[in-house]
């Protein structure tokens, strides 16, 4: 009987042990896990630099979509992991149009006031091997012309007056992207990679896989 009474208290110890760890296992069950295969998807102007200490600093108000006038800003649901209400820009989607409005609305330091042209959000990269006028199958220039930061970002080749090349002045806001008509996007924002690299854009006759790192540019 002593043993039979001992088993039963053990059977019901283990079962209220694993009972009351049952909402912790949910709750990393439910977590949200963060989508690393997007590419498109860049930082808001004025971002703190390392991932790390944006998403500690910012509490998710909302105040930075609130603001933005074309309504560019996202935030992370499903797709975000620790990232979960914290804003970004998908400038497949929708560009920024660099107006600071949000900079200016955070209210913590995840978003600083910064000059526009010393804004990195990342830089634009061409495919030259999907670029309507650098694979001579039309002229376009949709890049070049709505570029709010002019001929310092983005401009055309030397020589050529239809092949578009980014600039050091790029600051990655994505009006090249939204506005590309090309359907495979043949540019793109990209972050934590080679400033020239990025810039020089994909030789013709070269394979490019596109940069998907989640490490971030410094200001």
């Amino acid at each position: 009987m002593k043993r039979r009474s001992f088993l039963q208290k053990a059977v019901f110890g283990l079962g209220i042990a694993g009972f009351s760890s049952l909402p912790f296992g949910l709750s990393r069950l439910l977590y949200p896990k963060a989508n690393a295969a997007i590419s498109n998807y860049t930082i808001l102007p004025g971002a703190l630099a390392e991932s790390e200490a944006f998403i500690e600093a910012c509490i998710g108000c909302g105040l930075c979509g609130e603001v933005c006038p074309p309504k560019c800003v996202l935030f992370h649901k499903n797709d975000g992991g620790p990232k979960s209400n914290t804003p970004y820009i998908d400038s497949a989607i929708k560009g920024c149009t660099l107006c600071g409005y949000c900079m200016e609305a955070c209210p913590t330091e995840a978003l600083i006031v910064t000059p526009i042209r010393e804004v990195n959000m990342g830089v634009a990269q061409i495919d030259r091997a999907a670029c309507y006028p650098w694979v001579d199958k039309g002229i376009c220039g949709a890049c070049v012309a709505v570029c709010p930061l002019g001929d310092k970002a983005i401009d055309y080749d030397f020589g050529n007056f239809y092949r578009p090349v980014v600039k050091d002045g790029c600051v990655g806001c994505g009006q090249c992207v939204e506005v590309c008509p090309e359907p495979s996007l043949p540019i793109r924002i990209v972050q934590g990679t080679d400033s020239k690299v990025a810039r020089h854009g994909v030789g013709l006759n070269q394979q490019y896989k596109w940069q998907e790192s989640d490490s971030r540019l410094k200001f």
